[in-house]
């Protein structure tokens, strides 16, 4: 799933996890301490501190990332397998190799990146800052002088610090619940599972070496690429990135094949209907809309104001963009509680939960399951204590961070959380949709509104940074428990595997963000860095504090209809045939190139063009290789962003300027 505010391709791969099962009868299963190792610690650190400077990346430049479990997974397999061959063919004997091992290496490189993922660098903290403020419009009445708070690596990884654990505990005592008495599936945990399970396998060991091979290649390629466009982009729209494919005039429109690596690896993870819905939603705004509105200029909004204004086209983009965030969210967000209810009710009217096997063997391996996943419980106390002084220190703490968060707003929203997360993780082991931005969403709209005129906008992003941070991680977490469940992994490795990656996110994630905060200009609306949901996040919170009052004029009819549109697209796509169903587009993910233009809406659909002609001319090799492609391309191009940063820091700047102009 692609996780659409700098948080959300989905790969379902390979064997049924319970086919696999009794190749490993005679397996012995290592202790939750053996599963926990200096090796698997330190690969986990690696990939994480990758995997945060390439998500940091996607986040500030169009907010939408690609789910990388399994491909942290693969690399995991890769970094370890690789080690123990230097090892052996020094004649030092390494303890092997587990699948547990692999699995405890992925959920914490995944707890790593993920709070580079949801931290809010590219959405909530970021419409905290000035720039953002002062993109909002100083004169807007909900836009209260004086409501930034500019970032700093000191309060940001306290607040992390803050916020993050919460969620590792809310759930914790419901474990059983979600993964063994209703049996979720989460699609994604299932993936990874059924990835590292096969990896493991004496028939896995040919899928690997071949994943390993494609990685390799396509991760050097990706970033010798990278490094060779650096040369050519010495100044302001210069470079590859900048190339009119399509000819000078659509350029202007935002309409080019940039070169961009990484989203031609993410198109090839993401489903083809993501990267329909972003070029039918780049067609719409940029081809369409965005030049009838500017003809309007002096009509619908003064012609002497900046393009840039909330009050003239600026304004357009962010709120029909927002118009169709919120349509899409509403109707996932009632559909997914909906279904929630309507399946816990039927669970509860059921005699049992007994699931009658075809056969002796998955019975068996279900027991086994089971059993070990129960054998080595974490005692629900500490999850009670835990989650109880966490929050304590969150109503301290958070006052004090930000004056305009009442201790009581934090009181409210952590006595919410444990059922909240409840219904998100319940709907994404039904859907494997996390809908945690949504929940966000609605506390910025309560609390804006409840703080008011001067305290509002502050109050609803860092509100919205609470319950987002505590729903989201608490989903992924049993995400991470599914996945161990089906590779036989202790719920205490994994816990602690969890805790151990989320640490070192929070002190990563602000580092990586920083990175790229001092060497590039995050935030500018012209520049390739324009964090298009930190101005969304805050214009939410306008809207909550001012009402429809911060609309330019007919900007409300626009939102009306395009709130409609969301709506009944998402009605028309579940109750169309699949057939019919699976091209109808996603509002949501249409709704970004409204703002960050069509440039990379091209690259992600060149992406989907590759998989097609791979699956066309070898579909059986295409299902193994794409995945290790696709990983190989996003972490060349994202790896070649750490070394551009620090020559930009250093004030280096690329040699030559490569310009395109008309004859």
């Amino acid at each position: 799933m692609v996780e659409h505010d700098e948080e959300e391709g989905e790969i379902q791969g390979g064997h049924d996890p319970e086919e696999l099962e009794p190749m490993w009868s005679s397996e012995r299963i290592p202790s939750w301490s053996e599963q926990l190792t200096v090796r698997g610690l330190v690969a986990s650190l690696i990939i994480g501190m990758i995997y945060s400077v390439i998500v940091m990346k996607l986040n500030l430049t169009t907010g939408l990332v690609p789910t990388l479990n399994v491909s942290a997974a693969l690399l995991a397999f890769v970094f370890v397998r690789t080690w123990t061959k230097l090892l052996h063919s020094a004649g030092i004997v390494s303890t092997p190799f587990t699948r547990q091992e692999n699995t405890v290496i992925q959920t914490c490189a995944v707890a790593c990146y993920s709070v580079a993922v949801g931290g809010g660098f590219g959405s909530y903290l970021l419409g905290l800052n000035k720039k953002t403020y002062e993109q909002a419009g100083v004169d807007t009445e909900g836009n209260s002088p004086g409501s930034y708070k500019e970032p700093g690596i000191g309060w940001m990884t306290g607040f992390l610090f803050i916020v993050s654990f919460v969620g590792l505990l809310a759930l914790v005592p419901l474990r059983k619940i979600m993964i063994i008495d209703y049996k979720l599936t989460y699609p994604s945990g299932t993936a990874t599972a059924v990835l590292i399970n096969g990896f493991h396998t004496p028939r896995g060991d040919k899928m690997a070496r071949k994943q390993v091979r494609g990685f390799t290649k396509f991760f050097t390629l990706s970033f010798l690429w990278s490094f060779f466009q650096w040369f050519y982009a010495g100044g302001d729209v210069c470079g590859f990135s900048q190339f009119p494919t399509f000819g000078l005039q659509a350029w202007k429109q935002t309409f080019f094949f940039d070169f961009s690596m990484t989203y031609v690896g993410a198109g090839m993870i993401c489903s083809h209907l993501v990267n329909i819905s972003l070029l039918i939603g780049a067609v719409l705004s940029w081809g369409i809309m965005w030049p009838l509105i500017r003809d309007l200029k002096g009509d619908w909004y003064p012609g002497t104001l900046p393009e840039g204004s909330m009050k003239s086209l600026q304004g357009y983009k962010v709120f029909i963009s927002i118009a169709l965030i919120l349509g899409d969210g509403l109707y996932n967000f009632v559909k997914i509680l909906g279904c929630t209810a309507r399946s816990i009710h039927s669970r509860h009217r059921a005699t049992g939960h007994k699931i009658v096997a075809d056969n002796g063997v998955v019975a068996l391996d279900d027991h086994q399951r089971n059993e070990l996943f129960m054998k080595e419980s974490i005692p629900v106390w500490l999850a009670f204590v835990g989650y109880i002084l966490f929050a304590l220190g969150s109503v301290i703490a958070i006052p004090l961070m930000f004056p305009e968060v009442k201790w009581y707003y934090v009181v409210i929203a952590y006595l919410l959380a444990p059922a909240l997360s409840f219904c998100n993780a319940y709907g994404a082991g039904l859907t494997d949709m996390n809908m945690a931005y949504n929940y966000g969403k609605v506390a910025l709209f309560i609390l804006a509104a409840w703080a008011g005129q001067n305290n509002g906008v502050v109050a609803g992003l860092v509100g919205c940074g609470l319950i987002k941070s505590v729903v989201s991680i608490s989903a992924d977490l049993m995400h991470d428990f599914k996945t161990g469940h089906l590779t036989l992994t202790s719920p205490r490795s994994m816990l602690f595997s969890q805790a151990v990656g989320t640490a070192i996110g929070c002190v990563v994630a602000p580092l990586a963000f920083f990175l790229f905060y001092k060497a590039f200009d995050v935030g500018n609306p012209d520049g390739s860095f324009k964090a298009p949901y930190a101005l969304i996040y805050r214009n939410m919170a306008i809207l909550g504090v001012e009402g429809f009052s911060a609309l330019p004029r007919h900007c409300l009819q626009l939102c009306y209809g395009f709130f409609g549109f969301a709506v009944a697209a998402n009605i028309a796509r579940d109750l169309s045939p699949e057939i019919y169903g699976r091209w109808i587009p996603l509002p949501m993910v249409m709704a970004v190139p409204f703002l960050v233009g069509g440039s990379f809406a091209i690259d992600m659909c060149v992406g989907s063009l590759v998989v097609f002609g791979w699956h066309w001319f070898d579909s059986k090799k295409a299902t193994v290789i794409v995945p290790a492609v696709a990983s190989g391309l996003i972490c060349g191009d994202g790896l070649w962003t750490l070394p551009s940063s620090l020559l930009a820091l250093a004030k280096i700047n690329p040699p030559i300027c490569m310009k395109f102009l008309p004859s």
